[in-house]
């Protein structure tokens, strides 16, 4: 099993320039090679070595370690589509190998550069990046943020834990105004998301219609890389708290030896209407994100993941089966019009879902939901 682990580096600013040196060179070889390949319909990476080898060592000044990535670079491009010709930008990230780098520590990364100086430069890196650098591989990519930061893409592989036959399946049922709710009775609110998502948007359309006025070519530059960094701070706090949320609900499973069960929700955007008010919301959340990290921490942690037909579960008593859409008098409150059950319309939708998780429904693996 692979992973990506992002670690951020510190490059001085003569590092940082060689580093941008050498990737600015790469992608120009790239581009280049592109060229010549797309010319000849060429998606072999060794036959594009013995052609151009020489070529682009000279033309690009470039160390023969790196030299020698810009051909399967542009091969593993063209062997998508051979159709369209293949442009890289100036700093596109960069494919490093054994050789070209090493790792010293937790702490240091050695690196070649396009001078053929090696550079140690110091690398920082979180506790859950720490925890899996023990499965490291001598692969990664060499990534400039647009804001000048620096990170190293860094591969691991690592054995997934065998899948263990649950002896329960933990209902989890996804929404808006709580991001998730399990079959225990837990919440996982999404006012938080909702508070940073109406900050933002506010903050858009603001600086949107700033940009719009502005006669000065400059100001709406600004305004409007102002807008991608916000834009960016808002996906960020969606995606660690989609973390989060995973992490526990993996979590919980595994400790209760069992699984997980969640709505097949493939085309939900399509399938359902929802009021104006929640339509922001729906687009604004990444539901199908959740899901694939759930299943990917699944897989990981040895945990079976299982997908159930939605149809009606938030219509159905947990209690008697009955099924009215009246059932559902609000966003929140669930009260049965036949055995008079009442919960909250979350809870009761998790507690069906693990009810057909348990009776009736084919066990997906973690694997293909993370695939799919």
């Amino acid at each position: 099993m692979k992973r990506i682990i992002q670690v951020k580096l510190l490059p001085t600013a003569e590092q940082a320039g060689a580093l941008e040196k050498t990737m600015r060179r790469f992608n120009a070889a790239c581009n280049w090679v592109a060229e010549r390949a797309f010319e000849r319909q060429l998606a072999n990476s060794y036959a594009l070595h013995k052609l151009y080898y020489y070529e682009v060592r000279e033309k690009f000044a470039l160390p023969a370690d790196i030299a020698i990535l810009t051909f399967a670079q542009v091969a593993a491009n063209y062997k998508r589509d051979k159709s369209k010709r293949v442009l890289f930008r100036p700093l596109a990230a960069i494919p490093y190998r054994k050789g070209a780098f090493r790792y010293k520590g937790l702490e240091m990364l050695n690196i070649k550069t396009a001078d053929g100086q090696r550079h140690d430069i110091p690398m920082v890196m979180g506790d859950y990046q720490a925890e899996q650098f023990g499965n490291v591989k001598l692969f990664a990519e060499l990534v400039r943020r647009k804001d000048g930061q620096w990170f190293l893409m860094a591969t691991v592989e690592f054995d997934a834990e065998p899948p263990c036959d649950p002896n329960d399946f933990l209902g989890v049922d996804l929404g808006v105004e709580n991001l998730a709710v399990d079959s225990d009775g837990q919440q996982h609110s999404g006012q938080d998301v909702e508070r940073v998502r109406v900050k933002c948007q506010t903050l858009k359309q603001a600086l949107q219609s700033a940009a719009d006025l502005a006669k000065n070519h400059r100001r709406r530059k600004r305004i409007r890389k102002k807008l991608k960094r916000i834009g960016d701070r808002e996906a960020r706090f969606r995606r660690n708290t989609n973390h989060c949320i995973s992490k526990q609900l993996v979590a919980k499973a595994k400790d209760t030896t069992g699984g997980i069960a969640l709505e097949d929700l493939k085309g939900i955007r399509k399938r359902i209407r929802f009021r104006k008010p929640q339509r922001v919301r729906i687009a604004g959340w990444g539901f199908d994100q959740l899901r694939q990290f759930i299943a990917y921490k699944a897989q990981q942690a040895g945990v079976k993941l299982m997908l159930v037909d939605p149809k009606h579960t938030s219509q159905m008593c947990s209690q008697c089966g009955h099924i009215e859409r009246a059932n559902r008098s609000s966003q929140s409150k669930f009260r049965c019009k036949q055995c008079g059950y009442q919960a909250h319309a979350d809870y009761n939708a998790a507690r069906n879902i693990r009810a057909r998780a348990l009776v009736n429904a084919p066990i997906v693996s973690a694997h293909s939901v993370a695939a799919g």
